[in-house]
């Protein structure tokens, strides 16, 4: 059952954020941890026991990782060509079909976002910037409770976009073959079957078998996630990603069923997703509270659900919908949905989400899968300064200095007064030396 909230209550509770940085960990993980690492060992510390291993002994440290933490006994890391097509060839022609519909959705949404190279002669000489892609780049798609092809779509075609000339994609062993059957239809070429930590390391350091990359992007679990925090520096990072999370602002004239329908299919990704209802109408929140526990009775991932909703999610009634649209903003969500009259004047109302879906037409699940946009979004409120994945998170910008003599000379005297004042003789004396010819 998911609860509903006074928005003290909700301040108080589902509405407060934990850092990454946390120091309390469930009971089940820290017990997990101990037995594979040691008595007292953090996920932390795991994790930079697994980092530094797989830098110092490569492909055996894969190895043994993937038989200790993910029980797979597996001597083959490369996933073959062959079983890329094989598993796209498993696929039911339904699927397929779907498939390279959304994947059509995502590489023409991203090859509208503009890379623009420019110039200027307005400031002497020639100013301007160069984009040029980032030339190698890892990306994670987990395959835990349940398998993500789209995840793998939604990092990957940006990229390709971009022209990432090598795409590395890593997943955990024994892939499902609806993510190979991904990576196929994309063309990606190297696919290994590796996960957790371990993968993160291997694509920041480089093994025997898996090429070094200059950026990873993708999410995963808590353990990937302290990987990621743990390299960056030696590659870039798309964002450090925490439980998916899904806000709802709904006025009298949305549906119970569709947004219970919205709130338990973001529920269901993980027992630490987050599903909430802002809305000032009580007989919705009430009908939207009876909705979800008629609607879970017949999902196959009711338990998980049901963790979700009792732990991180509810159904907060407001004062009226510029509140709703306050907290909505403060909280900064991953996804934003406004299922109201009119949806985009309330949308103008919180700049702080990673992806807004406007009208009950537009829910999240669609961009999920087949909307266009990346579905890998900011999330733990970072929404607040981060964007979704896209086609500018694979490139980077070189800027371009070319300035004419008369500019140079005229610049020293500037550049030579603001050196002098903050004390650097040496970077004075470069420039004093052009403006005297």
């Amino acid at each position: 059952m998911i609860q509903i909230y006074s928005v003290e209550e909700a301040q108080k509770t589902i509405l407060r954020r934990q850092a990454l940085s946390m120091t309390s960990y469930p009971p089940r993980l820290l017990e997990r941890t101990a037995q594979l690492f040691g008595p007292g060992v953090t996920p932390p510390q795991a994790v930079s026991q697994i980092l530094a291993s797989v830098q110092a002994n490569g492909d055996d440290a894969l190895l043994r990782w993937s038989a200790l933490l993910d029980r797979q006994a597996e001597t083959q890391l490369v996933v073959p060509a062959a079983e890329l097509h094989a598993a796209y060839e498993s696929l039911s022609e339904d699927l397929r079909q779907a498939l390279h519909i959304a994947a059509d959705r995502i590489r023409r949404f991203h090859a509208m976002q503009p890379l623009p190279n420019w110039e200027t002669d307005q400031l002497g000489g020639r100013l301007g910037q160069r984009v040029t892609p980032v030339e190698r780049v890892g990306v994670y798609v987990p395959g835990g409770t349940a398998p993500l092809p789209s995840s793998l779509l939604m990092s990957v075609i940006p990229a390709q976009v971009a022209g990432v000339k090598t795409i590395v994609v890593c997943t955990p062993p024994a892939p499902h073959p609806t993510i190979l059957a991904a990576a196929y239809l994309c063309g990606v070429e190297q696919v290994f079957a590796i996960g957790g930590a371990q993968a993160i390391a291997a694509l920041a350091f480089g093994t025997e078998s898996v090429p070094r990359v200059d950026k990873i992007v993708g999410a995963g679990n808590l353990f990937v996630t302290l990987a990621k925090q743990q390299v960056y520096g030696i590659v870039g990072l798309d964002g450090l990603a925490g439980p998916t999370e899904t806000v709802v602002v709904a006025d009298h004239t949305a549906r119970p069923a569709w947004v219970a329908a919205d709130l338990l299919a973001q529920a269901e990704h993980d027992v630490l997703a987050s599903a909430i209802l802002f809305t000032p109408d009580r007989a919705l929140a009430q009908a939207v509270q009876v909705e979800v526990g008629r609607q879970m009775e017949s999902l196959e991932r009711a338990a998980i659900i049901a963790e979700s909703l009792a732990n991180r999610s509810g159904i907060v009634v407001t004062p009226d919908l510029a509140t709703a649209c306050a907290l909505a903003n403060a909280y900064a969500a991953e996804h934003t949905c406004i299922a109201a009259e009119d949806p985009a004047s309330l949308a103008a109302l919180i700049p702080n989400a990673g992806g807004l879906f406007l009208g009950e037409h537009s829910f999240e699940v669609l961009g999920d899968y087949v909307a266009g946009p990346s579905h890998v979004m900011p999330t733990a409120g970072t929404a607040r300064f981060a964007s979704p994945l896209n086609v500018m998170d694979f490139v980077k910008i070189t800027s371009i200095v070319a300035l004419d003599e008369v500019t140079g000379r005229q610049l020293s005297t500037i550049a030579s007064r603001i050196a002098r004042a903050e004390q650097l003789t040496a970077h004075a004396s470069a420039a004093e030396r052009r403006s005297a010819g």
